[in-house]
């Protein structure tokens, strides 16, 4: 994986902050009080919101930016986690997109899809994810996998509909920030880790590599022609000295003494 497609899909994933800003600023926008605790965020898209041309924008944005980041990161990622984590966070950006192009109030089915494959693909995602950076910083995987828990249990209760002190909107909240959050720590951690590595490697590290590469090839080139040589010498034919004494052995134990016409051994 080349660290400029591991800049680029950490980028991506720490533009997903941008949600939060947006957020804000509809909400700022909104014409009566508005709670975070009371109302969910889908609110802020609703046909009624000053500012839902912005808050559905930025869930579409959002769905780009987590598929796509997604996508370029998905070598950066190892093990078997890392085949799942993509995804499942893949499902929950198409999740998202499906909240920004079908508002609440608009295609309330959709919408709702949308909202459950978001919460449910982001929080499995995120504990899928965290094993799959574990190997590169175990203090990311354990922040990562906390934020997955928070948001799996989130989840569960605000589809069960057991919001408690939080409330609707802020249970919701609680199963729906832990996303962003954390893919934004993942990208920043990866975009540091690709810098670190680029730096620790000298210019004269390749060439030093090569090199012991050809040393190498070279001795193990040897090995192989001083056993083919040692082969050889065992597999040679006699001298012709040892030929000849063998051919006069031979004849001797041909000659038959009772045979007159057989030849005369030479003394």
């Amino acid at each position: 994986m080349t660290s400029a497609r591991l800049r680029w899909g950490a980028l991506l994933w720490l533009l997903t902050l941008q949600f939060f800003v947006l957020e804000t600023i509809a909400q700022t926008r909104y014409d009566a009080p508005y709670s975070r605790i009371d109302q969910v965020i889908s609110a802020l898209g609703a046909s009624d919101s000053p500012g839902r041309q912005l808050m559905n924008a930025s869930f579409v944005v959002q769905a780009a930016l987590i598929l796509g980041g997604a996508l370029l990161l998905r070598p950066a990622l190892r093990g078997a986690a890392g085949r799942v984590a993509p995804l499942l966070l893949g499902a929950s950006g198409l999740g998202v997109l499906l909240v920004g192009v079908f508002p609440t109030d608009g295609n309330g089915t959709l919408h709702t899809i949308g909202a459950v494959t978001y919460f449910v693909g982001g929080g499995l995602g995120l504990i899928a994810l965290a094993y799959a950076v574990r190997p590169r910083s175990e203090a990311l995987g354990t922040t990562v996998v906390l934020l997955g828990i928070v948001a799996t249990a989130a989840t569960i209760f605000f589809l069960a509909g057991v919001t408690g002190y939080l409330g609707e909107g802020g249970t919701e909240r609680a199963a729906a920030y832990p996303l962003p959050v954390a893919l934004a720590l993942t990208g920043a951690a990866l975009a540091w880790t690709a810098g670190r590595d680029a730096e620790g490697s000298a210019p004269g590290d390749a060439l030093r590599a090569e090199r012991a590469e050809q040393e190498t090839r070279r001795a193990e080139q040897a090995r192989v022609r001083d056993a083919a040589l040692e082969a050889a010498a065992q597999r040679s034919p006699q001298s012709a000295p040892a030929r000849a004494a063998d051919r006069e052995a031979d004849d001797g134990h041909d000659i038959d003494p009772d045979d007159p016409w057989a030849p005369t051994r030479r003394s």
